[in-house]
């Protein structure tokens, strides 16, 4: 299997997420959108009860009561660094627990799409969870190197930049994986197929990840980028 050369346009690349935003409203898709998105608001609201009660004593213990007004300064850092933070957490940890899901909602699409019903090499349970983890395996080795860089004086003035490939990069393995899978594609050829459309992968999986550090957005980012990569997939595959 190869890609069409159109698959590194940016504009189409981007136009895809957008596609699957629209496509969560429908009918034949919504028992396959449903239980990612539970999953979703169950790990974001138990994320963030803990993680405010958390601070909360963290500020009570150590802020006296005459400087309790730095308060107002400190819970906007909370947010900020809890969206931040969570990018990562948040969507590996909800994205392994969903992973049976989507691909069976990226199924749904391409016969949706297509108007056909499509043949996909479904895997078992245990390979779908198995890939995931190798699949974050794989990205965490690559977070690493940039945590120590983020830490180096002088190098550290790049680490945010690297982030944000770094990100890019991730969510467009992570979402354009589904269609792969259940085209029979296993990760090492994956990795392959979506280098070869680099520009457009990145700017798909950059405004995915974008769309899942803004508060309730990311609760539906997620199966409306397994949409959107589906369709991206489909538009661009091509046979040898």
């Amino acid at each position: 299997m190869l890609f069409d050369k159109k698959g590194n346009n940016p504009a189409l690349a981007v136009g895809y997420l957008f596609k699957g935003l629209k496509l969560l409203t429908s009918s034949q898709l919504r028992t396959f959108i449903l239980i990612p998105v539970l999953i979703n608001v169950v790990l974001y609201s138990v994320a963030l009860t803990l993680g405010y009660y958390y601070i909360a004593d963290l500020i009570n213990q150590f802020i006296p009561g005459w400087l309790q007004w730095l308060s107002w300064f400190l819970w906007p850092l909370f947010f900020i660094s809890f969206f931040i933070a969570g990018f990562f957490t948040f969507t590996v940890l909800a994205n392994l627990l969903a992973a049976p899901f989507y691909g069976k909602l990226s199924a749904k699409t391409l016969a949706l799409i297509t108007g056909q019903v499509i043949a996909t090499d479904e895997q078992p349970l245990i390979k779908v969870i198995l890939a995931e983890v190798k699949r974050a395996g794989y990205l965490l080795s690559r977070a690493l190197p940039l945590v120590i860089v983020s830490f180096i004086p002088g190098l550290n003035v790049i680490a945010p930049f690297l982030w944000v490939l770094f990100g890019a990069w991730g969510m467009a393995l992570e979402y354009m994986a589904y269609p792969l899978e259940n085209a029979g594609v296993l990760f090492s050829d994956q990795k392959q197929l979506v280098k070869s459309i680099r520009l457009g992968a990145l700017s798909f999986g950059g405004i995915a990840a974008m769309g899942l550090t803004i508060p309730l957005l990311n609760i539906i980012v997620a199966p409306a980028a397994v949409i959107g990569a589906t369709i991206y997939f489909n538009e661009i595959k091509k046979q040898d």
